[in-house]
């Protein structure tokens, strides 16, 4: 009798042990719009999602879903993970802004990161990177870097985001030249490598020398390298095609930002908030300055790093006009980040209209 006791007080001490150490594993989810190998933005989220999971070890346990459709597909998808107990989720695109708010709404007790969007809840938290002020080195580049005087953009969607970078371009190529042109391409996608390759195609058709993509696949540098021309990777160094076409990069640095929101969890000190960080919080990286620039130019893009890094320089610093030509900022006034945030128009000097 004493050792059918004893048995069952070992066997109820492992399960204890058992569901104690499950306890401690905290479930983290996490979203993409494209696939892991996309070479750009989804990709750099799943190897920031790695860098993560390396850091906490058994600590964690990672659930991936990639190519999700932003709409009722996503919302499925949250909604599984929730159910599957995952104690936080990081939906990784804008369109998952609307489905993540009505999944957390049903799931309280979970956590909800969300890229790139502004909605939030108590269990909803947004965050994203001033990519714009890596635009602001690309079109200085771009500008120095155009013999034709035309540059490309190849646009996803026409959301602030997207539109903030077309006008920081635009405005920092146009310091160099003023003469530049800057021609949009929309596409209405994040991830299709054979439009973003048409895209790029129909740029250089156009007369277009230096392309900007606004997109996650590496198709516009395969055109470029091709037919020539010069590009820059987009959210993932892509330095496989340095020297040239890519001659520098927008790098997105997620990695420490999940390792903090989810010690965050694990501590029980998350709360939600919108976090929007840049060049000198180190989310935002600029890649090598690579191909035939000019040093004198690569010197003074890299000074324009440093500065925007210190503060001592904002790329959206007057005197500004909007489109029409109206008055934006005047000399030596900087952007607000609520107009950044929803930016709807572009600035004077860029012609053609926005999809409404």
């Amino acid at each position: 009798m004493k050792r059918r006791t004893l048995l069952a007080s070992a066997a109820a001490l492992a399960l204890a042990s058992g569901a104690a150490f499950a306890q401690d594993v905290t479930k983290v989810g996490f979203v993409y719009v494209g696939p892991v190998n996309d070479g750009g933005w989804s990709q750099h989220h799943h190897e920031a999602a790695m860098k993560m999971k390396e850091h906490f070890g058994d600590q964690v346990e990672l659930v991936e879903q990639a190519s999700v459709p932003e709409g009722a597909d996503a919302e499925r998808v949250l909604t599984q993970m929730a159910l599957g107990g995952a104690d936080l989720i990081f939906t990784t695109s804008f369109g998952y802004m609307d489905p993540t708010i009505n999944v957390a709404a049903k799931f309280p007790d979970v956590k909800f990161e969300h890229a790139t969007g502004y909605k939030t809840a108590d269990n909803v938290s947004a965050y994203s990177a001033r990519f714009y002020e890596g635009r602001a080195i690309e079109g200085f580049l771009a500008g120095h870097m155009s013999k034709t005087g035309k540059i490309g953009y190849i646009g996803s969607f026409p959301i602030p985001e997207v539109i903030r970078g077309i006008n920081s371009s635009y405005i920092h190529a146009a310091k160099v030249n003023p003469d530049i042109e800057i021609s949009v391409v929309w596409i209405s996608t994040w991830f299709d490598p054979a439009k973003e390759a048409d895209a790029t195609q129909a740029l250089l058709d156009q007369g277009v020398d230096v392309v900007l993509a606004h997109t996650d696949s590496t198709a516009p540098l395969a055109i470029l390298k091709e037919k020539g021309g010069f590009g820059f990777g987009q959210a993932a160094d892509m330095y496989e095609y340095a020297p040239e076409p890519r001659i520098s990069s927008i790098i997105d640095e997620w990695a420490p930002y999940y390792i903090e929101r989810v010690q965050a969890v694990i501590d029980g000190t998350w709360k939600s908030h919108n976090t929007w960080q840049g060049i000198g919080d180190g989310m935002v990286g600029i890649g090598e300055i690579t191909g035939p620039v000019p040093a004198e130019v690569k010197a003074e893009a890299e000074k324009m790093v440093e500065d925007i890094a210190s503060g001592a320089y904002h790329p959206f610093t007057g005197p500004l006009n909007k489109q029409d030509g109206s008055a934006w900022l005047a000399d030596g006034e900087v952007a607000d980040d609520g107009t950044l945030a929803g930016m709807n128009f572009y600035v004077e000097g860029i012609t053609g209209d926005i999809p409404q």
